[in-house]
């Protein structure tokens, strides 16, 4: 049965001063698959400005479906909310904490491939980050098209998976399908009958998708 790495607390250079983030690393023993071992991932929070931080449910439900497969995981608090040092900047800033992120797993674990997450506003940045980190892995949920601007977004070119529920109230759900399905290369995008835009009661169905997703990449 999976158990939960230990939490450590850490603090990294971001562009503007130091951001909060908490590592969570499963111990990858000598019967941990190679490939499973070979990656480490970086999980982005919803939107500073509506309450998003990185123990937002969501965000804690990708960390730990990525640690079930072995990959080690960092979440951390955008530039301005908790003790994170700086102020929100409409997501160029964020995009530059992200890539601050990729950049601190990467010297912890400098021979994993990287692994990309987001959650709503944490999926906008997670994809601007990707045109510019090169993730293996990459996992948006419930992107917020028509409320931020993915027109100029470069398509990923590494297996992508959206999440997006059928009944979200702040994302219209046709045009994320319309969206991904105008991309090439196209990502798989996985619609969530009667799923909210927070997912409650629905973060089971989450996991489902994304093991199935990040599974199918590792054998």
């Amino acid at each position: 049965m999976f158990r939960p790495p230990a939490a450590e607390q850490i603090q990294f250079a971001g562009p503007t001063g130091l951001l909060e983030g908490i590592v969570e690393a499963p111990d990858a023993g000598p019967a941990i698959d190679a490939r499973q071992a070979a990656a480490c991932a970086v999980i982005l929070h919803p939107h500073p400005l509506a309450g998003g931080t990185m123990t937002n449910k969501v965000v804690h439900t990708l960390a730990r479906i990525f640690q079930e497969l072995d990959v080690p995981t960092l979440r951390f608090n955008f530039r301005g909310v908790g003790a994170s040092a700086g102020s929100f900047d409409a997501g160029r800033g964020e995009t530059d904490d992200a890539l601050a992120a990729v950049a601190w797993v990467r010297q912890r674990w400098p021979n994993r491939l990287l692994w990309l997450g987001g959650f709503s506003f944490g999926s906008f940045v997670a994809l601007q980050a990707a045109a510019r980190c090169n993730p293996a892995l990459l996992v948006t949920v419930a992107p917020p098209v028509g409320r931020w601007d993915f027109g100029e977004i470069a398509t990923p070119h590494c297996p992508w998976l959206i999440v997006q529920g059928d009944s979200d109230e702040l994302v219209d759900a046709s045009a994320v399908q319309q969206w991904g399905e105008s991309l090439n290369p196209r990502p798989q995008v996985t619609t969530l009958p009667g799923v909210d835009h927070f997912l409650h009661g629905h973060l089971h169905e989450l996991k489902k998708s994304v093991l199935a997703f990040a599974q199918a990449r590792l054998t």
